[in-house]
């Protein structure tokens, strides 16, 4: 029996922790640019044109960051 290789998986790990703190870190961004509190606005006022914009701008910025991170 040979030994396993535990890299691949700390690599996973860390990876996927950067890239969760590169959106967050990019959704405060935005969250400060707008001038109303995103979160607010979605959950308290029902605003599903905010909610559709916010899900995409998620999407796109974790498309961006999983490129950036895999080359």
């Amino acid at each position: 029996m040979g030994e396993f290789n535990y890299l691949p998986i700390v690599n996973s790990i860390l990876y996927a922790f950067l890239g969760v703190a590169i959106l967050l870190v990019c959704y405060l961004i935005i969250e400060k640019l707008t001038p109303e509190k995103t979160w607010h606005e979605i959950s308290k006022n029902n605003n599903t044109a905010l909610a559709i914009i916010l899900g995409a701008f998620i999407i796109g910025i974790s498309i961006i960051i999983s490129g950036a991170i895999h080359g």
